[in-house]
């Protein structure tokens, strides 16, 4: 790897931050929270045939985001210039994201909401595989970890406010914005607000942040140039294999914290009880303490290596989590959850620090093409599993157990990923370099 740049300006990393506040607006509101349980109760036919709709647009938009992503990060490698890249699919994800406000509660509108939906996911997705990318050029390698942690941080506490304002301003019984609601206009309007979010925090990024020069490579030649950088990637494999055990890896746990949100609140319901209110404070409560997780272990991550970070993350989300799968009192339920949350956001920010300091300046943007691929393309595997163990055990808590198998076994194959330590080198910590 090059040699480290000087320290950047504060204003860009601050800006570089709440891009990550900018976008989890739209995970916390339009695929989570609010125009998910909107499109499978309003908007399909009925809520069984709506959930397996979206279900279905969220994997064919996270394998486009999964085959596309490594191609275009290796364009850009050659193009240089990152903002571009940015704007051009957060522009796509806004307009989206706004246009979801013509989505009636009628049926005749499902194919454009699962159209919309996935492009503006697509976008979002895409949009930070390059904002990823630019870190390592934004601060210097023994602050990466800290960055990392509070840009994710930061980004659960845009996110919540963001669900706040739209719960309390436009959802609510007693809305601060009281809309008509004979054709759902209170719940369609928090798409704007979304786009408005989205579109308004994403500015100090392109306004303040440095990116990198343009190299003046015209855009069919860095297309070319890409797919030939993919081929000889995969023909060098050796050369970045502990770059592919992490992503490996990565590519399981992942997949866990997946199943994890998608059936928290299934679980919670079928089992304890809860109804939609206490499952959505649920929620907030969970993205709280990930959000407090990943502004605490920020500073250990730059002090003792990302990979110690997600050891100790994926422990503290296997024990919790078993706990979780025994307990019978709802309490104890409560307070093993919000424990567990406290390791989400350190095992995320600080497998992106990893690869941060592991991958090669040359191919940066690809490997995080590639990151993003590891967290999508096998993002079935997990509710498979779940489904396949309730349905033979006739028990959710026997299901949920697939969660803490692939805990542990990305687990598992950390233990031959070398530690990415403050300063690492690529050349020398690569086995095979």
């Amino acid at each position: 790897m090059s040699a480290a740049r000087p320290v950047r300006p504060l204003a860009g990393l601050l800006a570089w931050a709440f891009y990550d506040w900018a976008n989890s607006a739209f995970s916390t509101l339009i695929e989570t929270f609010v125009f998910a349980a909107y499109f499978a109760r309003s908007v399909a036919e009925n809520e069984t045939l709506g959930t397996a709709q979206w279900g279905e647009m969220l994997a064919v938009s996270g394998l486009v985001i999964g085959l596309g992503g490594p191609l275009l990060g290796a364009v850009a490698d050659h193009r240089g210039r990152r903002k571009p890249w940015i704007g051009a699919f957060t522009l796509l994800a806004v307009v989206c994201t706004a246009l979801l406000w013509f989505i009636k509660p009628d049926p005749a509108c499902v194919p454009a909401a699962l159209i919309l939906v996935g492009l503006a996911t697509v976008g979002m997705e895409c949009g930070v595989v390059f904002a990823n990318a630019m870190l390592p050029s934004l601060c210097p390698p023994e602050r990466l970890g800290r960055w990392s942690g509070w840009g994710w941080a930061v980004g659960y506490v845009g996110g919540l406010l963001c669900l706040a304002i739209g719960l309390y301003g436009l959802v609510t019984a007693d809305p601060w914005l009281p809309l008509p609601r004979g054709e759902a206009e209170h719940v369609r309007a928090t798409a704007l607000l979304t786009a408005l979010w989205f579109g308004l925090f994403s500015l100090p990024l392109f306004l303040l942040a440095r990116d990198e020069p343009d190299t003046g490579m015209p855009l069919g030649r860095a297309v070319l140039a890409g797919l030939a950088q993919i081929r000889d990637s995969l023909r060098q494999a050796r050369r970045y294999r502990d770059i592919g055990r992490f992503l490996l890896a990565r590519m399981l746990y992942n997949d866990g914290l997946t199943t994890m949100f998608a059936f928290g609140g299934i679980y919670a319901a079928g089992t304890f009880g809860m109804g939609p209110e206490e499952i959505l404070l649920y929620g907030i409560g969970l993205n709280v303490t990930a959000g407090l997780g990943a502004a605490a272990f920020a500073v250990l991550d730059d002090r003792l290596g990302p990979k110690k970070v997600i050891v100790w993350s994926l422990w503290g989300l296997m024990l919790p989590g078993a706990l979780m799968l025994v307990v019978t009192s709802k309490s104890l339920f409560w307070v093993f959850g919000l424990i567990l949350g406290l390791f989400v956001g350190p095992a995320q920010a600080s497998s992106r620090t990893w690869l941060a300091r592991m991958a090669p300046e040359e191919v940066r943007n690809q490997m995080f093409g590639l990151f993003a691929l590891s967290g999508k393309i096998t993002a079935f595997i997990g509710p498979l599993l779940v489904g396949w163990l309730t349905l033979a055990s006739g028990s959710q808590r026997v299901g949920l157990g697939a969660v803490i198998l692939l805990f542990a076994a990305g687990l598992l194959l950390l233990r031959a990923v070398p530690p990415a330590a403050p300063g690492a080198d690529f050349a020398k910590t690569s086995r095979a370099g």
